[in-house]
């Protein structure tokens, strides 16, 4: 979640705050921003805050990017939108530039998702068309998106607690989570346990008719919890070897967010279908969609085709998102200003009491908040990111509040002096909430 001030600055022009907040079906927070810039953002009063989530994890290139504005205006003044039963030069050059970037083994482009949570609906409609099986495989703490379908895919009792219908078919395993390891292994010695039982929970927990095992390959909103070497290997092995599809959720880790184009390239494995959106927008232009096998294709007319999917302005968007990402030097930097951080981090975790494991991979960082004893400690997590408002900071915090983790993800643009001053105010937002 983020967590915003409570000032008094207008919402509107001549309007008053409470009273538009009162029309509002839950009360957004009360910062109200007018601009923002790279890595920054500006609220009513003037304030800067740099912005550790960039958004939503989905400004790539940070806050109204130069060219990114510049392809919107000049692609805005020829066509907007266009049902996507038709062409257009935008969409076409999309999927052309993803068939060229994409993972090995991954040729075939669907474009008419508006959101994550459609593209990952989209996915498992294939797979179950395909394998002719219904049974889903999703992790503990995976965050798949917000339709009926996918908080049920989704890891965490409470995405579902408040709904009486349930999607049946799911079968939840534990994460590979090696700090808390659910099975009590060490993963020098552990075998690789996590996906070794999954095998019991086909025979034993699903129908014995699994279509598809979906997960993020590093898990975002879960923790920022990486897999260890070999896990997704294994994973891949696993699902050869049963007839299953392999899905990689690439919505948050997708676009250089790891240092590399996709995690997959980071891990060094292709699945058999991979959902991507957020970061392709490049400053913000909604877009999704999937990246499938060849063999994977025939499945008309029953995806999620969104009246806005495949929008020819986000396109244009995207088109240029990916060039500006692919020029030489730009995920090396991404690489080089993670690795940075991190061990910036770690010099603090070493001095903070508070302070636990920081782990991630390019500029998709995760710090845990512990308690004395070392055990996730939500409440402290959650005022961090409060406090931090206070020091310059906007701060997002895993699980929806419920987690233990500070998401530490800023626009890959970052340079190392931007990267120096955002771990300069974090340091004196901890030293501040431990004095």
């Amino acid at each position: 979640m983020t967590v915003v001030p409570t000032g008094d600055a207008r919402a509107s022009e001549g309007g008053d705050v409470a009273d538009v907040l009162n029309h509002y079906y839950y009360p957004p927070d009360r910062l109200r921003v007018v601009r923002g810039e790279g890595i920054y953002l500006y609220d009513a009063d003037g304030r800067r805050y740099l912005d550790c989530a960039s958004g939503t994890f989905n400004l790539t290139l940070g806050y109204s990017h130069p060219e990114i504005v510049e392809t919107i205006r000049a692609q805005a003044s020829d066509l907007i939108h266009v049902t996507s039963k038709f062409q257009s030069g935008p969409v076409n050059a999309l999927v052309s530039r993803l068939a060229e970037i994409a993972p090995a083994g991954l040729t075939r482009v669907h474009l008419k998702s508006a959101s994550g949570s459609d593209a990952n609906e989209s996915a498992i409609k294939i797979a179950q068309h395909h394998t002719g099986n219904p049974d889903v495989i999703t992790l503990f703490r995976g965050h798949l998106g917000q339709t009926m379908g996918m908080i049920n895919a989704s890891g965490a009792a409470f995405r579902r607690a408040p709904f009486p219908v349930q999607l049946p078919g799911v079968v939840h395993v534990p994460d590979p989570y090696c700090l808390r390891c659910f099975y009590k292994q060490e993963r020098a010695t552990c075998g690789l346990l996590c996906v070794e039982r999954i095998h019991d929970f086909i025979d034993y927990a699903s129908s014995g008719r699994v279509a598809a095992v979906v997960l993020e390959p590093i898990s975002g909103n879960g923790g920022n919890i990486l897999p260890p070497e070999g896990y997704l290997q294994a994973l891949r092995e696993l699902c050869d070897e049963r007839g299953i599809l392999l899905v990689f959720d690439e919505i948050q880790t997708g676009f250089g967010r790891t240092g590399h184009m996709f995690a997959s390239d980071t891990f060094g494995v292709s699945p058999h279908m991979l959902t991507f959106g957020k970061g392709l927008g490049g400053s913000g232009m909604p877009i999704a969609g999937i990246l499938t096998e060849e063999r994977l294709t025939g499945l008309a007319g029953h995806h999620i085709n969104a009246t806005f999917g495949g929008n020819v302005l986000a396109a244009s968007a995207a088109v240029k998102t990916i060039e500006i990402i692919s020029r030489p030097g730009f995920l090396e930097n991404v690489r080089t200003v993670g690795a940075h951080v991190m061990a910036r981090l770690r010099e603090m975790a070493a001095k903070v009491p508070f302070l636990g494991d920081v782990r991630g991979a390019g500029l998709m960082i995760g710090v845990e908040i512990v308690d004395a004893e070392g055990r996730p400690d939500p409440r402290l997590t959650n005022h961090l990111a409060e406090l931090g408002v206070e020091h310059g900071l906007l701060l997002r915090t895993s699980l929806y509040g419920f987690g233990n983790v500070l998401k530490v993800r800023p626009a890959l643009i970052m340079t190392l002096a931007e990267a120096d001053e955002m771990c300069d105010l974090l340091e004196r937002l901890f030293w501040a909430a431990a004095s």
